[in-house]
C-alpha cells in the first residue's frame, strides 16, 4: 500500500477546506467575512465544481471577487429559514419584502437613497398586488428593515452613508447604499424564470435531476441532522442500505464528515462542530429547556428492550408521546430551572410558547416530530421520480416504524441528549466499567 505524500495530503486539506466553507456559506466575498479563505476557493474551483455537481447537484459559480454555491431545496417543509440577527425567524411577510427587494435591486442604479428604494419596493409591491405596508405599522417597518438587513449581510447592499434601519427610526432618516447588482442576481438559486408560482418553485427547486435517489439521500445527510429510514422512499432506502459504508468514506474525504450508521438511519456528524446552524445544547432559554425536555422524555418513554431487525425485534424508530405529557414536563422545569436559570421571563409567563418554541427546535433537530414520515412518497418532487421512487426494492421494511397518526413522536436520535450510566464491576476485575443504554440510533 503506497501512502500519500506530502503534497497530496496538503492538496486534500484545502479542498476540503474549501468545501466545508461553500457549504456553510454559499456566498463568498473575496472581501467579505471569509476573504482569506477565497484564494482556495479560486485555486480549487474546477475541482470543486465537479464535486459538488458529481456529488449534490450542486452548481458552483466562481468569480474573480465572490464564489457561489447554488443549493438544492429538499421539498415542501424542509427549508432553512432565514432569521433576524435576534434570532427570530423571518415571517412570510419578510420573505415577501426580501423578494420585492431583489426584484428592484437587480436593474437599480449603482447607489442611490434609501428613500428611492423604499418607494421602489412599494411600486412593485403594488404591481405584484402585494399589500405592503400600508397602515405604517411598527412590526411592518420592522420586516422592510430586516429583509434590507440580510442584503447588507449578504453584500448585495452597501451601507454608503447611514443605515437601512433608519426607515423605521424616524420617517425623515435618510441613508446613501451602494448597490451590486450582480450579487442581487445571483441570489436566488431555484429556477425562476420555469416556475409558475411558489410551490412550483419549491418543487422544482427540490428536483435530484438524473441523481434521483442517489443525489437526494446525498442531499438529506448533508443538510439535515438526521436521515430516518422511514422518512425515505422504497428507491432511497435501497440505494442508502447498499451504499452507506462507501458514502461515509466519501463523505469523509470530501467534507471532513464521520458517519453514524445505526438501524434507523444514519448521520454525518460535523467534529469541528462548524457546519450547522443548529446546535444542541446551546444557550439562551430555548436550547436549554429542549435539553431538559428532551432527557426527561427519553427517560420516560425509553423502550426497555427495543430489539433489533436482524434477531427478529421491532425497528424502533420513535415513540408516541402520549398527551399534555410535554406541556407537565415543561411546566415542572420551568419551576425547578426557570427563574435560577434566568430563563426569559416571556417564556416564564407563556407555557403555550415556550412549549412551541422548543417543539420546533426539536423537530428541526430531527428528534422530535409530528407523527407519521416527515415526507410523504414523492412528496415536492417531480412526477418522473415518484414513479421511479416507488419501483424500488424495500431493503428494510419500516412500515409502522413509527406508532400512531396524531400527536408527537419522539425519535431515536434523542436518546443521545440522554444517555443512561450504570456502573457494573467486571468479572475478576477491581475497576469500573460503564455502559451507556440508548434507544437504538
Amino acid at each position: 500500500m503506497t501512502l500519500p505524500s506530502a503534497h497530496d495530503v496538503a492538496l486534500a486539506a484545502e479542498r476540503r477546506t474549501a468545501a466545508r466553507l461553500l457549504l456553510a456559506h454559499p456566498l463568498v466575498k473575496s472581501d467579505g467575512a471569509h476573504g482569506d479563505l477565497f484564494p482556495l476557493i479560486r485555486r480549487h474551483a474546477d475541482w470543486l465544481g465537479k464535486r459538488f455537481q458529481q456529488v449534490l447537484g450542486y452548481r458552483l459559480l466562481v468569480d474573480s471577487s465572490y464564489a457561489r454555491l447554488f443549493k438544492a431545496g429538499l421539498g415542501v417543509g424542509a427549508g432553512h429559514r432565514l432569521e433576524r440577527s435576534t434570532g427570530t425567524s423571518f415571517t412570510p411577510h419578510t420573505y415577501a419584502c426580501l423578494a420585492l427587494a431583489l426584484s428592484v435591486l437587480v436593474t437599480a442604479s449603482e447607489q442611490m437613497l434609501l428613500s428611492q428604494l423604499v418607494s421602489d419596493i412599494k411600486a412593485a409591491a403594488a404591481d405584484a398586488g402585494i399589500e405592503l405596508e400600508t397602515t405604517g405599522r411598527a412590526a411592518e417597518k420592522r420586516a422592510l428593515v430586516a429583509a434590507l438587513r440580510k442584503l447588507v449581510e449578504w453584500g448585495v447592499l452597501i451601507e454608503t452613508e447611514g443605515n437601512v434601519a433608519a426607515i423605521a427610526q424616524d420617517a425623515s432618516s435618510e441613508a446613501l447604499i451602494t448597490v451590486d447588482r450582480e450579487l442581487a442576481r445571483i441570489i436566488v438559486a431555484g429556477p425562476l424564470p420555469q416556475s409558475r408560482d411558489g410551490a412550483d418553485l419549491v418543487r422544482r427547486a427540490a428536483d435530484p435531476g438524473f441523481g434521483g435517489p442517489r443525489t437526494y439521500v446525498r442531499r438529506l445527510l448533508v443538510e439535515t441532522p438526521v436521515v430516518y429510514l422511514d422518512d425515505l422512499t422504497d428507491a432511497e432506502r435501497d440505494w442508502l442500505r447498499t451504499r452507506q459504508r462507501r458514502e461515509a468514506q466519501a463523505f469523509s474525504e470530501l467534507l471532513g464528515l464521520e458517519a453514524e450508521i445505526r438501524a434507523e438511519g444514519m448521520v454525518l456528524v460535523d467534529p469541528e462542530e462548524e457546519l450547522s446552524d443548529l446546535h444542541l445544547p446551546g444557550t439562551g432559554t430555548i436550547a436549554q429547556a429542549a435539553l431538559l425536555l428532551v432527557e426527561q422524555l427519553v427517560e420516560r418513554l425509553r423502550p426497555q428492550e427495543p430489539g433489533h431487525p436482524a434477531t427478529g425485534g421491532m425497528l424502533v424508530i420513535g415513540v408516541a408521546v402520549p398527551e399534555g405529557l410535554v406541556d407537565e414536563l415543561l411546566a415542572k422545569l420551568v419551576e425547578e430551572y426557570g427563574q435560577r436559570s434566568n430563563w426569559q421571563r416571556g417564556y416564564l409567563e407563556d407555557l403555550p410558547a415556550l412549549r412551541d418554541a422548543v417543539l420546533d427546535l426539536l423537530t428541526r433537530m430531527r428528534l422530535m416530530a409530528p407523527a407519521g414520515p416527515l415526507r410523504a412518497e414523492g412528496e415536492g418532487l417531480p412526477e418522473g421520480y415518484v414513479q421511479e421512487a416507488s419501483e424500488g426494492r424495500s431493503v428494510t421494511d419500516v412500515r409502522g416504524a413509527r406508532p400512531g397518526r396524531a400527536g408527537w413522536v419522539l425519535l431515536a436520535a434523542a436518546a443521545r441528549y440522554a444517555a443512561h450510566i450504570t456502573v457494573r464491576r467486571a468479572a475478576g476485575a477491581s475497576s469500573n466499567t460503564s455502559t451507556q443504554q440508548e434507544l437504538p440510533l
